[in-house]
């Protein structure tokens, strides 16, 4: 059997299970050795068949026989039936649902089985009840090598109670847990394991090579971190004897992962560093000039954090930094003085003219927004800002009124940033056309920086080989482990105090009573009467959740704006947004909001980076424990625009005591970054972000919960790659490295 060729040519799949399979993303026999077990489940206790009674879950060893398929003579159900003996009796199997087990096993087969027991019961014509056979519905079974002897530690049955759990898959609709199981083992019998060597794990390229029997990992950094091989790892994540089998594979595999994450993010970062940048200088009576006249005094960390930047312009090679703020932190501020620097600052050996500045956001209206920030920064000094989207493109000033911007066409735009008459650009993906050239490109700058790849990223980047300074931007709190792994190639600044004047927002964990609920609706209604606006937040759009089985359904944004609309504030106007809308039509409504033409917001978590509208004061989240804090922290952020006082009203739709921990910690926490460490700790970096967005493992994102295994694996990136610069020495390292993909970004 080869890693690399396809599960259907070794299985026999159903086309539920086929479907389910795609669904994960598992198509090759080396997919399936690398989707690890979500858990393990516990041992059961090791019986004979004559002492199990009715109701125990137990674990019995025997010789299986009578293996056959059938359906239920009502239900048509397709079931796999047999029979597992020991020397003390015997006791029926069924398998419901799983009928191609009766194909993967073969009668005389020596087996382990646990499961819980049950027991027919027969009437007879009397209505007395008796009682019938023993048997085990859908239990899990593997083969053994041979049936112990007796009950003695140093036997089989020793062995299997020492056994640390049965392991359990992720699994969707079409496939089980136990599918998996049966499956992997099968591969292991066919010897693949022999085969393992050069591992590739995050790229579409061969993880395990037939021909190659290297560990992708050095030994050394194998011996001094204590990691099992991975031939070991292996075997011991799917099939472990004990916790510390699974523990150790489990950290063996996210160590692996966050290394290689490493060394690509550092490799990038060193090639970049050795391109020529443009050198900045400015002293802090000029900024001053500049920061000054800010409506607010700067905090220290906006203060630290420009500093940095400055630093970073002195030294001749690309900057590469990645700014974290909370909503309302003054990262705009940070932008406008720094871009200051670049944009008074003059070509190399020229007396005129000036170094240009791209500033990159997600969405027509985030970038609109910047514009007209940066036009009221820059209108004193006369500098030319454009603005270009899929819209359309602007320019300030304009000829005929200084203090406003004009409509020009997309060549007249392009042109003057060709020749470098517009020094700032600020837009959309539309920067990064291969139509928009700039004359002398210093400094690049992108807005929530999670939406766009590196691979956008570069096409800012300038054909002559002079880098850009680099500044990405996020106000989505990521804890420090998450983000020295997925952002190694960038330094961190942070900036976690707020701005002087700026009120608390007020939250408020509400009981789902419909009392307390009127009560939330009053204190709004008050709010908006005085000329305010509100955001309602709901989990879905309008289709109910297909995977869920659970009696409460989450609100949905269409039919919670109609009941307001009909029964709560039918004097109000109400508008909806969700991710299902055109770009086109999003901005639209955000337009309607912002300029104060709707009153009430309508929408999902979409707008949990969205336009500044200081106007809005209170916002509802409906269905809160289906957010992570720190999305549930962004969400709030949209109320925290202005000196009024922010209200936040939160909705659970369970009572669970970790739902309640979790939303309490939303009330008490003093910023985001807490919050963000608090939700990796309760929930797992998978769930906090959805493991997708960052193109990582459930379990390398359970090894980032463990700070010294994310400093250690950056250290030993970095020290390989200060001894072996190119990876020469590292033929195995290397091709994996080149072969990794891009981490998965989406909008």
């Amino acid at each position: 059997m080869s890693t690399n060729s396809l599960i259907t040519e070794h299985f026999r799949l159903t086309p539920p299970q086929k479907k389910a399979l795609a669904k994960l993303g598992l198509h090759t026999i080396e997919d399936l050795l690398y989707h690890f077990p979500a858990r393990y489940g516990t041992t059961a206790e090791v019986r004979s068949i004559a002492s199990v009674m009715s109701g125990e879950e137990v674990a019995v060893y025997g010789q299986i026989s009578g293996l056959s398929m059938r359906k239920g003579w009502v239900s048509k159900m397709p079931m796999a039936e047999a029979t597992v003996s020991d020397e003390t009796g015997k006791i029926k199997i069924v398998w419901f649902n799983q009928p191609y087990l009766a194909k993967m096993l073969h009668d005389g087969a020596l087996v382990k089985v646990h499961g819980k027991i049950g027991q027919r019961r027969k009437k007879r014509d009397a209505g007395e009840e008796v009682t019938g056979e023993l048997f085990m519905t859908n239990p899990e079974i593997e083969e053994v090598g041979a049936l112990p002897a007796t009950t003695g530690s140093d036997s089989l049955f020793g062995q299997a109670a020492a056994s640390f759990g049965y392991p359990v898959y992720p699994e969707t609709r079409g496939i089980t847990s136990k599918w998996f199981y049966h499956s992997v083992q099968k591969i292991f019998k066919s010897g693949v394991l022999e085969k393992i060597g050069a591992a590739n794990r995050l790229t579409g390229a061969s993880k395990m090579d037939a021909t190659a029997a290297s560990d992708p990992i050095p030994a050394t950094i194998l011996e001094q971190y204590n990691l099992p091989s991975l031939q070991t790892a292996m075997i011991w994540i799917h099939a472990p004897q004990k916790e510390g089998d699974a523990l150790a594979a489990r950290k063996r595999f996210a160590f692996e992962e966050i290394f290689f994450i490493q060394l690509r993010k550092q490799k990038e970062r060193l090639a970049y560093e050795k391109k020529p940048a443009f050198k900045v200088f400015k002293t802090g009576v000029e900024m001053e000039s500049f920061t000054k006249r800010f409506p607010f005094a700067q905090t220290g960390a906006q203060k630290r954090t420009i500093e940095d930047i400055l630093g970073d312009f002195r030294k001749g090679h690309a900057m590469s930094r990645l700014l974290e703020g909370d909503v309302g932190s003054g990262k705009t501020a940070v932008a406008a003085a720094t871009v200051y620097a670049v944009t008074t600052s003059k070509p190399p050996g020229q007396d005129f003219g000036a170094l240009q500045t791209a500033y990159m956001a997600p969405t027509e209206i985030l970038a609109t927004q910047h514009f007209e920030s940066f036009m009221q920064m820059f209108a004193y000094l006369g500098i030319s800002i454009g603005l270009i989207t899929g819209s359309g493109c602007k320019k300030f000033p304009s000829k005929v009124n200084p203090k406003q911007a004009t409509d020009i066409s997309r060549a007249q735009l392009l042109k003057w940033v060709a020749n470098g008459e517009i020094p700032i650009l600020i837009g959309t993906h539309a920067l990064i056309q291969k139509t928009v050239k700039f004359k002398n490109l210093a400094y690049i700058i992108i807005d929530e920086q999670h939406r766009f790849g590196t691979a956008q990223r570069q096409k800012l980047r300038r054909k002559d080989d002079i880098a850009p300074h680099l500044l990405s931007m996020t106000a989505t709190p990521i804890p420090r482990t998450l983000a020295l792994t997925i952002y190694g190639d960038l330094d961190l600044s942070l900036l976690d105090e707020m701005p002087a004047g700026r009120k608390q927002i007020i939250t408020e964990v509400v009981s789902p009573a419909e009392s307390e609920r009127k009560k939330v609706y009053e204190k709004i209604r008050t709010e908006l009467r005085a000329g305010r606006q509100a955001y309602v937040i709901c989990p879905r759009i309008n289709e109910p959740d297909p995977e869920k089985e659970a009696a409460v359904i989450a609100k949905s944004v269409t039919e919670e704006a109609e009941r307001l609309r009909r029964k709560i504030f039918p004097d109000f106007k109400i508008d909806i947004l969700h991710s299902k809308m055109t770009p086109g039509a999003k901005d639209k409504v955000m337009t309607k909001f912002k300029n104060g033409e709707t009153h009430i917001l309508v929408a999902t978590s979409v707008v949990e980076v969205g336009v500044n509208v200081p106007n809005a004061t209170s916002i509802i989240i409906e269905g809160a424990e289906r957010f992570g804090l720190a999305q549930l922290h962004q969400l709030r952020g949209r109320v925290l625009r202005s000196s009024h006082q922010a209200y936040c009203y939160v909705f659970a739709e369970t009572k669970s005591e970790k739902t309640a921990d979790r939303l309490h910690a939303l009330v008490t926490a003093k910023n985001g970054f807490e919050l963000a460490e608090f939700d990796l700790s309760q929930r797992g970096a998978g769930e906090l972000y959805g493991r997708r967005q960052w193109g990582i493992s459930d379990v390398a994102m359970e090894g980032i919960r463990n700070i010294k295994m994310v400093e250690a694996a950056r250290k030993e990136a970095a020290l390989l790659l200060a001894s072996d610069p190119n990876l020469a020495r590292h033929p195995l390292v290397k091709t994996r490295v080149e072969a990794q993909k891009e981490e998965i970004h989406f909008e």
